[in-house]
């Protein structure tokens, strides 16, 4: 299997409302998967409910990938992405993530950390 991408990610978990989650999470995320955010380490059915939540907020989206490196099982990535949500508010964030693969080509672990940018 390819490598999967965190932008190919984000937009199917978080930005096609119509797609099944459950489909898009087997697609990009080991069933061991983990994600660190902000200190805290979920495991895949925590992270599975966080992207539910918010993925019912969001009404639209974009990711722009600025700089992402694969080298064996180990991913780096640096991406900003606009959302809109069902309030009408927006948020513009820089993330930069690191992580591994699994033998499957699917993420085991992402840890990120990010910033907001003006809208």
């Amino acid at each position: 299997m390819t490598p999967v991408r965190i932008s190919d990610a984000l937009r199917a978990v978080a930005f096609e409302p119509t797609r099944d989650l459950t489909e898009a999470l087997d697609e990009f995320y080991a069933p061991d998967y983990t994600h660190r955010s902000d200190g805290k380490t979920v495991d895949r059915v925590e992270f599975a409910e966080m992207v539910t939540r918010v993925r019912a907020q969001i009404v639209s989206g974009t990711v722009t990938v600025l700089d992402e490196l694969r080298e064996g099982l180990h991913y780096a990535e640096r991406h900003v992405f606009e959302i809109t949500m069902a309030d009408g508010s927006t948020a513009k964030r820089e993330i930069a993530i690191f992580g591994s693969y699994a033998e499957d080509g699917r993420f085991r672990h992402l840890s990120e950390t990010g910033f907001d940018l003006p809208a």
